[in-house]
């Protein structure tokens, strides 16, 4: 598996330039900036029914920053959703409890990811300060 995941990483570091690389690098961070700022908000408005439409505002606003933007956007959505699974098997057992809505999550991450509008999934009454 190591020697896979080697060969994959040097064949993208030498199939881009290394102004390619950095720039990737560059949207990525700051897509992850931006997926934070949406889960920052999200627990600051503390809004019912707010929650898939900063799903997608994250991933919107990530993936315009690019490929890398787009890339962390998908890792984080992917990686929030497994570890969210694994809580809930914990919390409640083999209940499938919560599948539903990770489910609806994913689709909102796929949404915003996709460049449609993230307002979509914005709760009337939610302040415009989101």
């Amino acid at each position: 598996m190591k020697l896979f995941t080697g060969l994959i990483f040097c064949s993208l570091v030498l199939g881009c330039s290394s102004e390619g690389v950095f720039s990737f690098m560059s949207e990525a961070f700051l897509g992850a900036k931006d997926m934070w700022r949406a889960y920052s908000d999200m627990r600051e408005a503390n809004f019912i029914g707010a929650d898939k439409y900063f799903h997608a505002r994250g991933n919107f606003e990530a993936a315009r920053r690019g490929p890398g933007g787009e890339w962390a956007a998908r890792v984080l959505s992917d990686a929030r959703e497994k570890s969210q699974r694994v809580t809930d098997f914990f919390k409640y057992g083999d209940s499938g409890h919560g599948e539903e809505d990770s489910r609806q999550d994913q689709i909102a991450n796929e949404w915003g990811r996709s460049g449609k509008d993230p307002n979509y999934f914005r709760p009337p009454g939610l302040p415009s300060k989101y």
